[in-house]
């Protein structure tokens, strides 16, 4: 395998961008667990963050220190972010994940680099309406979908479907290549991205328990027990297996929490509701790490957002009422 290096000034710089006017956000919404491998926090997420970039793009870089880092948070939406971008080679690659179909990601992807661009042009320090050619990076913008509707290995959606008066001209165009890795899809891909893999095995073994019959809390546990007799991903859901199960815990809260909302069809008091559903998922996922011991009082509070006094109180009431 070749051995390409990339060197670059300031390697690794986060950035962060505030929500759109009039667009709800939740900043105590916890990350999903594919930001929490890829994220690049480290020197291990950072290798697993180019070797995804190698199985997708056909390269073979080795040398992390190429990458900056470019992450932007809480876009558009209630729970919604953008996972992660980042630069290398000349590029500007945005990777999202996704477990729902959305036919507006090339309208999102859209608005996120043209965030993204701005600080690189500031960062740059150049006249935007000087007399000069700014050269940018090139964009790549993949989101890396897992949910339970059958998709092909690779599409590609189109801003221009989304124009309310047709355009032929080819003149104004942004796409989105979504990319299934659902287990048995893109396996030359999950071959080539050892990370992955077994992220799609973890997730799978997720959905598979809940197919027979398990509650979330523990089809999650199990899947992160097995992941962990495994060794999956170097440890890390050992490491991990408190933050991780109450990561995916919310997922489900917020999930049926929105469910409700559309069978409901609530409008009004929408910021109310948030308020109230954050609360009531936060303690639910606290009172299902307390019957599973993941973690003393301390951490539980702290990972649920949440005060010490009241987790101490849910565990006496759960000694009571078990």
């Amino acid at each position: 395998m070749p051995n390409e290096n990339l060197t670059q000034d300031n390697p690794v710089t986060h950035l962060e961008m505030g929500a759109l006017p009039g667009a709800a956000t939740n900043k105590s919404y916890k990350d999903s667990l594919f930001r929490l491998i890829y994220s690049g926090n480290d020197e291990r997420s950072r290798r697993w963050l180019l070797s995804l970039y190698n199985a997708v793009s056909g390269r073979n870089y080795t040398d992390t220190s190429g990458m900056r880092i470019t992450t932007i948070e809480n876009v558009i939406y209630l729970t919604m972010k953008n996972d992660l971008s980042f630069l290398l080679d000349s590029q500007m690659n945005l990777f999202e994940h996704q477990s729902t179909l959305n036919p507006n990601m090339p309208l999102r992807g859209l608005i996120y680099f043209g965030q993204l661009y701005q600080n690189e042009v500031k960062r740059r320090k150049k006249n935007i309406y000087g007399e000069a050619l700014i050269k940018i990076p090139s964009p790549r913008f993949i989101v890396f979908y897992n949910g339970e509707k059958s998709l092909s290995d690779v599409s590609k959606l189109k801003l221009s479907v989304a124009f309310e008066v047709p355009d032929t001209t080819g003149e104004f165009e942004w796409t989105a290549t979504v990319i299934n890795i659902n287990r048995g899809a893109n396996e030359t891909l999950q071959k080539k991205c050892q990370s992955l893999y077994y992220y799609a095995e973890f997730v799978a073994r997720v959905k598979e328990n809940q197919k027979s019959g398990m509650e979330p809390p523990e089809s999650i546990n199990e899947a992160v027990n097995y992941a962990i007799r495994k060794n999956f991903l170097e440890g890390f859901f050992e490491e991990q297996k408190m933050y991780i199960t109450n990561s995916l815990l919310t997922e489900f809260d917020q999930e049926l929490h929105d469910q409700s909302c559309m069978e409901l069809g609530y409008e009004r008091g929408r910021a109310e509701g948030i308020k109230e559903g954050a609360q009531q998922n936060a303690v639910a996922n606290a009172k299902n790490l307390l019957s599973m011991n993941l973690g003393t009082p301390e951490q539980i509070a702290q990972c649920c957002s949440l005060p010490l006094e009241q987790v101490l109180a849910l565990k006496e009431e759960l000694a009571v009422h078990p």
